[in-house]
């Protein structure tokens, strides 16, 4: 039988539903004019057999189930076996135990395995409704991430079938919009500037945009500009003729040369001299140039990408850097976040620096994430080739990062409102919740275990730990 309403009407009107299991009629009845008053739909089930069932034909959010349900039996093992059924087929819906004192036992090792809460016979109706509200919203937050996650591995599935990605490693959301970005541009042919810090992985971008472009199959050329002398960055880009400058024995080619009919990524471009500035935006616009010392010009072809780690307005301003180049090269940007800014790329990463063979330790990975990584993914690369090398076996421990200790968090200061003398503040994450602090805590919840839990810092296991350990009973 079912509550207020079927099913199939509460689903209509986008209602909750809870499943009711109990053989108690009044019970379920009581729960339903409840439950009602605050717009969530009930089902009834009489028997464990039957809530299963109904389980099968409806959608529900939430299941409420006694721990007995024949005459004279309260060892509470027909709740434990419905529980691990539920468990078995929906491994995902919370449960809440309707117990009584005299199997309380029961109730908190069925915590301990999944369950999300107890109350006990008679219930606060507060207190419940605010549990089962609070474990909805939680369901419905944890579908609703689930398919964001499903979509996210629909798109790379899509991006990586679709694309060349040059071997590209991530996991973060953050970086798979940039590569999106950087296959939905690189078949336009006009240049893009690649901003980000220093190690973050903007050359990876660049050879993604050049192996998706219409020249693919022309030369890739690479030109640091921050690694070369200012003097010598002109010829390196548009090369020299012999005795062009000090040095000069022959003549050489430039880069631009050597892209014809490819791509050149220009990297930290804001290190270029004023005088190679007004050169390269010639190139952008006309595909023309001279060679040092020479007076011939030379048409080529070439797809320009440029990268830099520099406030490029702020050069503007400054007049170090040309605002029509700075246009020029800025038809499109992407922007590379620093690694902490995407920190599911990091153990992914680690990984694939250490190579097959090679493990990293859960407290190791910890530690990975916990790190702020300001040299970004060379820094990574850096600290997994020392650890691989360090390490005594194929396992690698935290010892083996070499990374600095992470710096003590200072103690929460109390607010006026939390302030009590002799009491010790429940939210201060840096101290073990003595007694008071965790008794504190669930009188402000209510008695919801898993609210407390969320202010002391704690899941919802490790507070039933330390209630059981001190003899604490809910409020």
């Amino acid at each position: 039988m079912t509550g207020h309403g079927t099913g199939r009407q509460c689903y209509a009107h986008g209602m909750p539903t809870v499943l009711i299991i109990d053989d108690n009629a009044s019970v379920a009845l009581a729960l339903d004019v409840l439950f009602s008053l605050h717009d969530i739909a009930t089902l009834h089930a009489a028997s464990p057999q039957q809530g299963l069932e109904l389980l099968t034909r409806h959608q529900v959010d939430l299941v409420l189930q006694d721990m007995n349900f024949t005459s004279d039996t309260t060892s509470g093992e027909e709740g434990v076996a419905l529980f691990r059924a539920i468990r078995a087929r929906h491994p995902d819906l919370p449960v809440i135990l309707l117990t009584a004192w005299t199997h309380l036992d029961a109730a908190v090792d069925l915590v301990k395995a999944g369950a999300a809460d107890y109350l006990a016979k008679p219930w606060d109706d507060t207190r419940l409704v605010a549990t089962v509200n609070n474990l909805i919203a939680l369901g419905q937050a944890r579908r609703d991430l689930a398919r964001r996650e499903q979509a996210e591995q629909r798109q790379r599935r899509e991006l990586e079938a679709g694309h060349d990605l040059r071997g590209m490693v991530w996991q973060d959301p953050a970086t798979e919009r940039v590569i999106h970005l950087a296959c939905q541009v690189a078949r336009a042919d006009v240049p893009v500037l690649i901003s980000g810090p220093n190690g973050a992985g903007k050359e990876g971008i660049a050879a993604i945009i050049q192996a998706n472009s219409a020249v693919r199959d022309g030369p890739f050329v690479v030109l640091n500009c921050g690694a070369l002398p200012a003097e010598l960055i002109e010829a390196e880009l548009f090369g020299a003729e012999a005795g062009a400058y000090t040095g000069a024995t022959r003549a050489r080619e430039g880069k631009f040369e050597a892209a014809d009919g490819g791509t050149l990524f220009l990297d930290e471009i804001g290190n270029l001299p004023l005088a190679g500035q007004m050169k390269l935006l010639r190139v952008l616009e006309t595909g023309r140039f001279e060679r040092l010392g020479a007076n011939r010009e030379r048409q080529v072809k070439v797809r320009v990408i440029s990268a830099t780690n520099a406030d490029l307005p702020a050069m503007i301003r400054a007049g170090t850097f040309r605002e029509d180049l700075f246009y020029r090269l800025n038809v499109i940007e992407l922007r590379v976040p620093p690694l902490a800014a995407r920190p599911a790329d990091i153990v992914p990463l680690a990984r694939h620096f250490l190579g097959a063979g090679r493990q990293l330790h859960p407290d190791a990975e910890a530690a990975l994430r916990a790190h702020g990584w300001p040299g970004n993914v060379r820094e990574l690369k850096n600290v997994m080739l020392r650890a691989g090398l360090l390490a005594r076996g194929d396992l690698i421990m935290t010892a083996d990062l070499g990374l600095p200790a992470p710096a003590p968090m200072a103690p929460l200061a109390q607010t006026p409102a939390t302030a009590r003398p002799g009491a010790t503040a429940p939210d201060d994450a840096s101290r073990e919740p003595d007694r008071d602090a965790i008794g504190l805590a669930l009188a402000r919840a209510g008695g919801v275990v898993a609210q407390a839990a969320a202010e002391l810092g704690l899941s919802r296991q490790a507070l039933y730990r330390r209630m059981e350990r001190l003899g604490i009973v809910r409020p």
